[in-house]
């Protein structure tokens, strides 16, 4: 099995719009908006593909900040579909994340995941990244 990673391209929108209603649920996001983000935003999205099957997404954004010496980066999303789990895609994407992220300057990478979801967490701490003690708060603004 032999998994290649590479950046998401607006001919990746449908299937994106899939995997990603599949990780997060709700109303499944509009190809149109997706292709608009793909276009225009900092963002980094990965796509590992099998047999030119795209069956895993990862998404990383690199930040600069006046208070900090370095840029940070960090995985916001990750998901990998069910039949090819535990085959090394989630740490493929991982992988090429981490690249695409040192080539913007980044020195750091940040990752947040629920604390009850020990896959990807193990898969994590696999890849070397620490657990710690942050706690992180959440507001909906009107």
């Amino acid at each position: 099995m032999i998994i290649h990673v590479r950046l998401a391209t607006i001919n990746d929108a449908d299937v994106l719009s899939s995997l990603n209603f599949k990780f997060n649920g709700g109303d499944k996001r509009p190809v149109t908006e997706i292709v608009e983000s793909l276009k225009s935003c900092n963002e980094l999205v990965a796509v590992a593909t099998l047999s030119d099957e795209v069956i895993g997404f990862a998404c990383a954004q690199s930040f600069k900040s006046f208070c900090y010496k370095d840029a940070y980066g960090e995985i916001t999303e990750m998901y990998v579909e069910e039949a090819a789990r535990r085959k090394g895609v989630a740490t493929s994407l991982l992988s090429f994340l981490e690249e695409q992220l040192s080539l913007r300057g980044v020195k750091t990478i940040k990752v947040l995941t629920g604390s009850d979801n020990e896959a990807a967490i193990n898969t994590y701490v696999r890849s070397n990244y620490i657990v710690d003690d942050e706690v992180m708060l959440n507001k909906k603004l009107k």
